[in-house]
């Protein structure tokens, strides 16, 4: 079933991972959410001259970029066609393994910011006031314009993944189908997470290199963490759409009409 639905999201693209189509997901109003209107992914860098003929032949509007100057300067994104790239931090103060290297990571401490309740606390202050999802969501709120779309990070599975919820939030997808997509990158990201613990291997213990693997790796209340906050800061999701993004159900249902089928 996993492999099933990686091979119906994954691009066959062959110098990135993580690049993946978010449409096909079924609404609560019986819809879908269109194909080819709306991806996903980590970094960008790697794709080769194939890859970036076969992405315009999907006329992207956008490049949307959720990381800080240090990862774009390292890693830049490519052009892509006519798309426009932008760039608005989700986290620019907030270090983590996303951002430096492994040896780096360990060395330097940083593992040991690594805890179940640094996750969640990094999820539950990303949806509030964020430049760059408030951006994300303008971009949204004119699907004829700007829509297709990319939003990525480094991994495509933290900032990526909380907006990912928002757009699919959005659209009336429910939410257990947003929760299995989010997780799903424990699986598209296998060889980018092993190859992360075999880097840093050397600096732990056996128990501690567990202990760092259970807390890396995507769990369900990581993104919990985002919607409980959502919830009690503005009550429930709509009530968060108009007051954080101006999105009213008027416009709401322009953007459903615009991505649905």
């Amino acid at each position: 079933m996993i492999e099933k639905t990686i091979e119906q999201c994954l691009l066959p693209l062959k110098g990135v991972f993580n690049f993946r189509d978010m449409g096909g997901f079924e609404t609560l109003d019986g819809r879908k959410v269109k194909k080819g209107i709306l991806f996903r992914a980590a970094e960008l860098t790697g794709l080769t001259e194939e890859d970036k003929t076969y992405l315009e032949t999907l006329n992207l509007k956008y490049v949307f970029d959720y990381r800080d100057k240090m990862e774009a300067d390292k890693k830049p994104d490519p052009v892509i066609g006519q798309a426009k790239n932008e760039r608005i931090p989700v986290n620019d103060f907030d270090k983590t393994a996303a951002q430096v290297s492994s040896e780096d990571m360990v060395n330097g401490g940083f593992y040991k910011l690594f805890t179940k309740e640094m996750f969640t606390n990094l999820y539950s202050n990303m949806p509030i006031q964020n430049a760059s999802y408030k951006r994300l969501m303008t971009l949204l709120k004119r699907p004829e314009e700007n829509l297709p779309l990319v939003h990525h990070c480094t991994g495509g599975r933290d900032r990526t993944g909380v907006g990912a919820m928002l757009i699919l939030m959005t659209l009336h997808v429910p939410y257990e189908a947003i929760i299995e997509d989010f997780l799903l990158s424990n699986y598209t990201l296998e060889g980018f997470h092993n190859q992360m613990f075999d880097e840093v291997a050397k600096f732990f213990s056996e128990e501690e290199l567990d202990r760092f693997k259970d807390v890396f790796l995507l769990q369900e209340n990581y993104l919990q963490a985002s919607m409980d906050s959502i919830v009690s800061s503005y009550g429930n999701f709509e009530t968060y759409l108009v007051e954080e993004f101006g999105i009213t159900e008027q416009i709401r249902e322009n953007i459903k009409d615009f991505c649905l089928e």
